[in-house]
């Protein structure tokens, strides 16, 4: 399979169809926004305090050495999305270089992620607003966001964006906002009044005081909180200029990740001793209690709440347009690669949500069965993608170097050492995730689930190549109207 010719990454007019069917509805202004929020979650204003509590200020190098895990596999993944743009992103990309067997696989494994994670933020939301309006049950309110936000996307792609933008938009403001207020407050000027210097880095058993190996035992915690940077490359497929818009989002990666999160994470253990139990519960706001902020609590809130939705609101998106990548290429059912009046493939939509509806049930009638084997059996998906980026781009830059170089308008840096260096990092990383007793389960259920996908994914190649089916799929490079891949 060749590299997509150059024609398939031209500008296309504002509210143009995108060569897969779907409509091109994402202004620059969303996609600038998405590439910005897409890398806070709600992990970091809350599970952010378990990382801490498990390395103590180290949990610094454990964000960082992450975060250039991160900035390495977006570069990669860039490079391929640049010169090729398409709903199905990385999944297509491992298609068409590593067989379909690897395209199904990944693909699914994505969708099966997000589609846990719709359940997981509804939950979330809905939790905290009980909190605000106790009358409504908790199950109402999970059911309402989870309506809400699957109208909007829905509708067009547009509606997607616009609220995406808001979201993603009150996140940035508010991590710029506590950031600045708490280096304010180290440097002693107010609100903090007195510097707080340095001393809780080195105080309390250290700058490492449970080991160096508690860095490792960090990043498993921070891994997955870094899920979604790679959002920006799906919709980049649907809007009027993709390759600028991929190209924008991969060079701004390393500031977005240094500043969300190095830069939050460093005010909270500077500030605070990293053993304080309020800074396990809730790191925010104990930083913002510290401080005397009025109202510290329901700020932070308004803001996990904002994080949740926005989450929620790009896991249906994210997962929608996986589900219809597959069934382009004719590993999910026909439907799934439909669209309707508004360019976006509501069959797909309805597929996602349906799947978290089910989960969402689990999670209040068998938390501790069905639904913790879902969280666990999805957890180190993160992993897989990243090494089916990178395999994907070590095949995919030869063909283009080969056929389209042009079309390389990213570039990988140190090709191909880095990205075998990258490879390795993410080696080792699930190697230490088997050795750890708490990793241990969630990468054998999700090593296990990936496999039980990938014999199906096998079995599906074998029967196509018997029935004298071509193994890979025409789309990478006649790309038709949804439904013509298989």
């Amino acid at each position: 399979m060749s590299a997509a010719p150059p024609s398939r990454v031209a500008e296309r007019p504002p509210g143009g169809d995108s060569p897969d069917g779907l409509q091109a509805g994402l202004k620059n202004r969303h996609l600038s926004m998405i590439a910005i929020g897409g890398v806070i979650g709600a992990g970091l204003f809350v599970g952010s305090g378990a990382g801490i509590n498990a390395a103590g200020p180290g949990i610094l190098l454990s964000y960082a050495l992450t975060g250039l895990l991160v900035v390495l596999v977006m570069r990669m993944l860039g490079e391929m999305a640049a010169a090729d743009p398409v709903s199905g992103s990385f999944s297509t990309y491992a298609d068409r270089a590593l067989g379909r067997w690897a395209g199904f696989t990944i693909g699914w494994l994505y969708w099966f992620f997000w589609a846990v994670v719709l359940a997981v933020e509804a939950t979330a939301a809905a939790s905290i607003l009980t909190g605000w309006v106790p009358a409504i049950p908790q199950w109402a309110w999970a059911l309402l966001v989870m309506l809400v936000l699957t109208g909007t996307n829905l509708v067009s792609v547009g509606s997607f964006g616009e609220f995406e933008f808001w979201f993603a938009g009150i996140k940035v403001v508010s991590i710029i906002a506590f950031i600045v207020i708490g280096l304010l407050a180290i440097f002693g000027l107010p609100p903090g009044g007195d510097p707080a210097g340095m001393s809780n880095l080195t105080g309390h058993g250290g700058f490492l005081p449970n080991g160096p190996g508690a860095i490792l035992s960090g990043m498993l915690l921070v891994v997955f909180s870094f899920m979604g940077s790679e959002i920006v490359t799906l919709a980049a497929a649907e809007s009027p200029n993709p390759v600028q818009a991929v190209r924008k989002a991969v060079n701004s990666v390393i500031w977005r990740i240094a500043l969300f999160y190095i830069g939050s994470i460093f005010v909270i253990v500077t500030l605070l001793p990293w053993d304080s139990k309020a800074v396990t519960a809730s790191p925010y706001v104990a930083v913002l209690d510290s401080l005397d902020i009025p109202g510290a609590g329901t700020i932070m809130d308004v803001v996990v709440l904002t994080a949740v939705l926005s989450c929620l609101n790009s896991g249906l998106y994210t997962a929608s347009r996986m589900a219809f990548s597959l069934g382009q290429r004719g590993d999910a059912p026909k439907a799934f690669a439909t669209v309707n009046r508004g360019g976006v493939p509501a069959v797909a939509i309805w597929a996602s949500v349906a799947f978290g509806f089910v989960a969402v049930f689990f999670n209040y009638i068998a938390q501790d069965t069905v639904f913790e084997f879902l969280l666990n059996s999805s957890g180190a998906v993160a992993l897989f993608v990243w090494l089916v980026i990178c395999f994907s781009q070590l095949r995919m830059r030869r063909r283009i170097e080969r056929e389209s170089p042009e079309l390389l308008t990213v570039r990988m840096w140190l090709y191909p050492y880095l990205t075998w260096a990258t490879i390795g990092l993410i080696l080792f990383v699930v190697g230490y995730m088997l050795y750890d007793t708490e990793g241990r389960k969630q990468m054998l259920l999700s090593v296990l689930v990936a496999a039980l996908v990938m014999v199906v994914a096998v079995v599906r190649d074998r029967r196509r190549k018997t029935a004298g089916v071509a193994g890979s799929p025409e789309p990478a490079e006649s790309p038709g109207p949804a439904g013509s891949g298989g």
